[in-house]
């Protein structure tokens, strides 16, 4: 059975603490009104959160009343006892797991959330069949740190746990072979707040990082690979790509 490198958790461990949680609180709240704009309209009774972390999003939705019953999984121990100590009104179980078993029954939740979760996974789309299977909508949102020189800045990335790039295309195209439907998406970029936290120690890289998304937006082909994050809603298709890959191959053969 796969589960989450012993080194990996190690680091995630002890990461939550009070140190950072207004910080966290904050960048948070872009993050939940996202999951509350692309999930409009389905009125989840049942929700989970994949890699809760220290609990900051389901804060914000538990406030916003959200979701009359959410529950929540991360492989951190600090960030489970963060989340549960929070005492979340409408928060009625968190607990560590491996980072790739969820234990829960098929199709027990309306949706399932993992926002800035996939870009730090050994094996994603393990990971992305478990959460498929126990739920009947999937929200994901994913950091774009795409760039034509990534491979040149692994150590910036590695510090933040980000071990998986993508696109916006890219990101659909881990979807869609996994047995994705889209059914809302949105591509944004970073709030002023977000921006001013980000680089309040360093206001010549916030001053590059603003003139590089104003370039990025002039551009029209840049649009599409270089928004700040990328958010999406989805549901299981019928027949996954793997599936459907497997049924030409075996039509192949019986025309043979």
């Amino acid at each position: 059975m796969i589960s989450v490198n012993t080194a990996l958790k190690n680091a995630y461990d002890n990461q939550y603490n009070h140190s950072a949680s207004e910080w966290r609180r904050l960048t948070a709240l872009p993050k939940a009104r996202n999951i509350v704009n692309l999930t409009a309209g389905k009125n989840p009774s049942k929700m989970l959160e994949v890699g809760c972390g220290e609990g900051s999003i389901l804060s914000w939705l538990d406030q916003w009343n959200y979701c009359p019953e959410i529950h929540a999984v991360d492989i951190s121990d600090s960030g489970i006892r963060e989340t549960s100590g929070k005492k979340l009104t409408h928060l009625v179980s968190a607990q560590v797991f491996d980072g790739y078993t969820l234990p829960f029954p098929d199709d027990y939740f309306d949706v399932a959330c993992c926002a800035h979760v996939i870009e730090h996974v050994e094996f994603p789309r393990i990971l992305m069949r478990e959460i498929q299977r126990v739920s009947k909508l999937q929200y994901y949102e994913v950091p774009i740190d795409f760039s034509f020189y990534v491979d040149r800045k692994t150590a910036h990335y590695f510090a933040y746990g980000h071990i998986n790039i993508y696109t916006p295309a890219l990101f659909r195209f881990l979807l869609k072979t996994e047995g994705h439907t889209v059914l809302r998406e949105l591509c944004g970029h970073h709030d002023k707040d977000t921006v001013r936290l980000l680089f309040k120690d360093n206001p010549m890289g916030g001053f590059k990082f603003k003139l590089k998304r104003l370039l990025f937006r002039t551009i029209p082909w840049f649009r599409g690979i270089k928004p700040d994050f990328y958010s999406v809603l989805t549901e299981r298709n019928t027949e996954t790509a793997g599936e459907a890959f497997d049924r030409q191959i075996q039509d192949l053969q019986t025309k043979e």
